[in-house]
């Protein structure tokens, strides 16, 4: 059993939201696991769902690159903010970016490949930053997707300058039709999957574990609602006024579930506002205009540091260990 520590029921605090004696009830009951008191506390409805597996704190760049049929996204990690205005490191990442579309998805081969410049390797290029800048850093991923024939786009967010930001989405469309038309709808998902967040295109291409947590979730949380003494109006109110029996109810939470982070499921963003649209029907009606079925998608997107927990530290000093390199 994991020790209990003050530390770690801060985490799942700043994770969940939950007050500090149900976080450490969670724990307790968890044997100290911090994926079991999330589900614990979301089960008891104290805590909202998440879409991301850890907290979004590494600070540096996400790049992305598009280049006839491929696109590429690569995030490079540093230890503050401050490095991702530095015009040296923003430069190694449009960079290895670049690299990338050539490497493909090879990590071990973007690390070794030659950086275009005093003969250094890619890996080689990263100790000379560090050394000049004065702060640590990685290289973290990379990810390319292509097409035989179609387009490819992609969309950053937060940009400090094209093709750098916080967040990185390319997208791929196979087809045969327009590649201009392609190429204009691919960058509009681009920008939807970047607000939307969705984890996959289809139903059938999500991680079934996944799957399977939610309904595990769901069906604690329906079961002990169901269960519960609650007068007809608090009930009717639950179950949007239907006598509703438990496995009905988690299969609405599954849709539900589906709806908010399924890519085709999800309502396009980039419509008109009274427009309700599934990004699946988005394509379906695009393909007219476009003269052919789109008849793959693929996407990527990289939230920068999104999984890797940072230390905090107080402004006020990360400022004067700034100003002290």
């Amino acid at each position: 059993m994991t020790e209990i520590t003050a530390a770690i029921v801060k985490d799942l605090r700043e994770r969940t939201g939950a007050g500090m004696m149900d976080c450490k009830k969670a724990l307790a009951e968890t044997k100290g696991d911090m994926e079991a008191a999330v589900d614990w506390l979301r089960t008891k409805g104290l805590a909202a769902a998440s879409k991301k597996s850890g907290r979004t704190a590494a600070e540096g760049l996400v790049g992305v690159a598009t280049s006839g049929n491929y696109g590429a996204v690569v995030e490079v990690n540093a230890e503050t903010d401050f490095v991702a205005r530095n015009d040296k490191f923003q430069d190694f990442v449009k960079q290895i970016t670049q690299i990338a579309l050539k490497t493909g998805d090879d990590f071990n081969g973007l690390n070794s490949a030659d950086y275009p410049e005093d003969g250094r390797s890619v890996s080689e290029q990263l100790v000379h930053l560090v050394s000049v800048i004065g702060e640590n850093m990685n290289l973290r991923r990379v990810k390319v997707l292509s097409v035989n024939q179609g387009a490819v786009a992609g969309y950053t967010h937060n940009a400090v300058q094209p093709g750098l930001g916080r967040i990185g989405v390319i997208v791929a469309l196979e087809s045969q039709g327009d590649a201009s038309k392609l190429s204009v709808l691919a960058k509009q998902i681009a920008m939807h999957i970047a607000a939307a967040a969705p984890q996959a295109c289809t139903i059938e291409e999500l991680d079934p574990q996944i799957v399977e947590r939610e309904r595990k979730i769901f069906a604690e949380k329906d079961r002990s609602v169901v269960q519960k003494s609650w007068d007809a109006t608090e009930r009717n109110m639950y179950q949007n006024s239907e006598n509703k029996s438990l496995e009905e109810q988690i299969e609405d939470d599954m849709k539900r579930f589906f709806k908010e982070n399924i890519l085709f499921e999800q309502v396009f963003l980039m419509d008109t506002q009274d427009s309700k649209r599934r990004v699946a029907q988005v394509i379906k009606d695009a393909t007219q205009d476009i003269g052919a079925e789109i008849t793959s998608v693929k996407f990527v997107m990289f939230k920068l540091g999104e999984g890797i927990e940072k230390e905090v530290k107080d402004f006020a000093a990360e400022v004067a260990e700034q100003l002290a390199r």
